[in-house]
């Protein structure tokens, strides 16, 4: 487990809360101390410079009644005589302004030479507009310490007759709040001094148990469930850990059952036949047995830690949440092109009683041969129906017309009773052949042999054809002239040659030609039939044998054909035990091959 840096350790984030919270209070009651401590001195100057000020106030308004009939110079000596008296270290300056601005006098000894002059302040001219007195803080600038400067009418019956201007020294009281923020602030230092030593101790005290706790973490993480936590308290931290003591003893339990789980698990998917894959709770391989890995096609090691999406070839479809909600299964194919290759997947979730999912079983069962037989009859049912649907519409039309009046028509009438007879004709022919598969596919008949001389059987059927064709083809023949005595069902035989030779014949064009070879070998006899028709495709040759199979199909349903030829002469072929297959270039013709066993010699009856 990683460790903890020291800034980001819960000692230190408790320590600096605690601090932090110390020295915001501080600040806040030092902040609320100090404004309430300027604010009741600044009141406190002022009410002492007001006070003094109407002494003043007082005795000018006195002295300039007084002398109102005097001379200018003996009122200026008298008022200089009164500020004089009033002069302290808070007061700076006193001047006395008349009505019309004039510097009647002034405290300040080393100013007397504005005496006289008009007064250029603002707040004096203020004064005597208003007769209301004003005040303000401004720098002095001699001295650039804060003065506070006040001027207030002098009235007498109602009118402003002048005005007194009065800067007081009130930079005494700031000093005096600077002295108190720096005993303040030394408090505040030593006040978090403690509080840091408190907040180490009351830290020690939260993280101690959590730090144990910790370890008793990474011990478990390693196996080791035997340590315990110590309780320290019966606060809520002892709490936890009393209940982080029975979680590890209920860990140790589930550990043991999960472990004796997995062995069974392990065993079960082992000796399956099936192909069998255990995925944990992420969807990761944990188990596969051999089955599925060689449907897979790897090694234990490259598919064991894989997602059983991807291993499955499902991960563009499903996910693995969706895999475990699954209710069906699903079918998986890995066929190739020379080999199909279809499983079907079954999926059942481990999980405890509580609902908690532990991890997948994925079970695989090859359904290649199913599939293979549900398509084979789909398209099988398919195509009966549409080979049924066609000869039946047709004579729906024809018998319609026919009811609609047609067969009063002695020139169309015969035409249309015509094309429903071949029409029926073309259903028995389809319907025959229907059966004639089905007893073979469920192997309900029996082959009805007998020796017979097989060159003088082929050659009476091709002469059958030579007598009744309707078309200018020749056929020629390369027979042998010796008997050649095979045990086969004559019946079935003779309709496996009829079908190639009726194909041979549809196929081949005016002026052409068929050939008829017969070649014995010691164990077999190979029949050829080949016509100089239009040939079968490349892709096609492998197919003509399928079931209602047909290389142009309107053109083959335009000739009568059913598409079940070439198909029952494959069956019939094989349950003599010989093998057919055909031979095609495109353009040029098809040739149709079959053997069957050549077994006359056996009991020694025909030498």
């Amino acid at each position: 487990m990683q460790k903890v840096g020291f800034f980001r350790s819960v000692h230190v984030k408790v320590v600096l809360i605690y601090v932090l919270l110390i020295l915001i209070a501080m600040q806040i009651m030092g902040l609320y101390f100090a404004n309430k401590l300027e604010a009741t001195l600044t009141d406190n100057f002022e009410v002492s410079i007001s006070d003094r000020l109407k002494l003043v106030d007082f005795s000018v308004k006195e002295e300039m009644i007084k002398s109102h009939a005097e001379t200018d110079a003996t009122l200026e000596e008298s008022l200089k005589d009164i500020l004089n008296g009033l002069s302290s270290d808070d007061i700076r300056e006193i001047r006395v302004i008349d009505s019309h601005n004039k510097i009647l006098a002034t405290s300040d000894s080393s100013g007397q030479s504005i005496v006289g002059q008009r007064s250029a302040d603002q707040l004096v001219s203020q004064t005597l507009e208003t007769s209301l007195p004003n005040k303000k803080i401004a720098i002095d600038k001699t001295t650039n310490n804060r003065v506070w400067i006040i001027t207030k009418p002098i009235q007498s019956n109602g009118k402003t007759i002048g005005v007194i201007y009065v800067k007081s020294n009130i930079e005494s009281v700031f000093e005096q709040m600077a002295t108190i923020n720096k005993i303040l602030a030394g408090g505040t230092a030593i006040a978090l001094l403690i509080t840091i030593f408190l907040g180490v101790f009351i830290a020690k005290t939260i993280t101690k148990p959590i730090s144990d706790m910790r370890r008793q973490a990474q011990a478990m993480a390693k196996g080791n469930f035997s340590r315990k936590v110590k309780v320290y308290g019966n606060d809520e931290i002892g709490q936890l850990a009393v209940s982080f003591n029975h979680l590890t003893n209920r860990l140790q339990e589930s550990q043991s059952t999960t472990e004796g789980e997995r062995r069974k698990l392990a065993s079960v998917l082992t000796n399956m036949t099936d192909g069998v894959i255990a995925t944990d709770r992420k969807g990761k391989i944990i188990l596969i047995n051999t089955p599925a890995q060689k449907l897979l096609q790897g090694e234990k090691n490259e598919l064991m830690g894989r997602s059983i999406t991807e291993v499955l070839g499902v991960d563009d479809e499903y996910t693995f949440e969706d895999l475990i909600h699954m209710q069906d299964s699903i079918n998986l194919d890995f066929s190739t092109r020379d080999q199909p290759y279809i499983w079907r997947a079954n999926f059942s979730v481990i999980q405890k009683e509580t609902g908690f999912v532990n991890g997948l079983i994925t079970v695989l069962h090859d359904i290649t041969e199913q599939e293979k037989i549900e398509m084979e009859r789909r398209e099988f049912v398919s195509n009966v129906s549409h080979e049924l649907r066609t000869p039946l519409t047709t004579m729906r039309s024809y018998l319609e017309a026919l009811a609609e009046g047609a067969w009063k028509d002695e020139n169309i009438a015969p035409t249309f009773l015509n094309v429903t007879r071949t029409e029926t004709e073309r259903m028995i022919r389809l319907v025959t052949d229907l059966l004639q598969l089905s007893r073979m596919d469920s192997r309900e008949y029996e082959l009805n042999t007998d020796f017979v001389d097989f060159v003088k059987m082929f050659d009476r059927i091709i002469n059958r054809f030579e007598m009744s064709k309707s078309k200018n083809v020749e056929f020629i023949r390369e027979l042998p002239h010796t008997p050649i005595y095979l045990e086969i069902d004559t019946d079935k035989i003779t309709q496996v040659i009829d079908n190639i030779i009726s194909n041979a014949l549809k196929y081949s064009p005016d002026g052409g030609s068929i050939h008829f070879k017969l070649n014995l070998s010691e164990d077999e006899v190979v029949v050829e039939i080949k016509d100089t028709g239009m040939g079968i495709p490349p892709k096609n040759l492998d197919h003509i044998f399928d079931r209602f199979y047909r290389v142009d199909k309107a053109r083959a349903r335009s000739m009568g054909g059913t598409g079940l030829g070439l198909a029952i002469s494959k069956e019939m072929i094989n349950a003599h035990g010989g093998r057919i297959w055909a031979e095609s270039v495109e353009g040029k013709g098809t040739s149709v091959f079959f053997t069957l066993p050549n077994n006359a010699d056996e009991d020694g009856e025909w030498e």
